[in-house]
């Protein structure tokens, strides 16, 4: 696969409120043949009883990855471009150390394969320079992969948030939240 393609300058942005709930994001990522057919984005629902509020949730791709630290297998890699990658099929020995371990509650185990799986940030597709599924097909720019110059333009009054504070852990991650306008980190309790 040629490398060279993958665009360091670009990011990945949610705007969580502006997720409506389509499952767009969803359909895209099941049609990735890379992927088993499964969606590794996820649409969740903030409080059903109450309100029709959804929020979607991808892999943060963290500096440290936490779930790649507890594998016993060494299934979960991070590459030279911050990328951390679902597990590897011959290695992940199906035991949930890194669903249980994720702070942000991102990897699944698929029961049918006893496998671990988790978005990719379509590597397949950033790697030759192209975008995510999913950022490709959100109607409402819930999801957004570009440069921090275009997400300023198009959303001055909020700003790119990648530090998430969990009680003592500070977490830094490849994906930004957008924040009001001045955050600097998203404390989590």
């Amino acid at each position: 696969m040629n490398y060279t393609n993958f665009n360091i300058h670009e990011e990945f942005f949610v705007d969580m409120q502006r997720c409506i709930g389509c499952k767009a994001c969803e359909l895209a990522c099941a049609e990735c043949e890379t992927n088993g057919q499964e969606s590794m984005i996820h649409v969740n629902y903030v409080d059903r009883a109450s309100t029709v509020q959804t929020t979607v949730q991808v892999c943060m791709h963290c500096d440290d990855p936490v779930c790649a630290n507890v594998c016993p297998a060494d299934a979960i890699s991070k590459d030279e471009f911050g990328i951390v990658h679902t597990a590897n099929t011959e290695r992940c020995i199906g035991c949930s150390n890194c669903v249980m371990a994720c702070p942000f509650g991102v990897p699944k185990k698929e029961e049918s394969y006893d496998l671990m799986m988790k978005c990719t940030m379509c590597y397949d597709r950033t790697s030759v320079g192209k975008k995510p599924m999913c950022a490709t097909v959100c109607p409402s720019g819930a999801l957004f992969y570009g440069t921090k110059d275009q997400i300023q333009e198009m959303r001055p009054n909020s700003t790119p948030v990648n530090t998430f504070v969990f009680g003592q852990e500070i977490v830094n991650t490849k994906v930004n939240i957008m924040m009001p306008k001045g955050s600097t980190e998203l404390i989590i309790f």
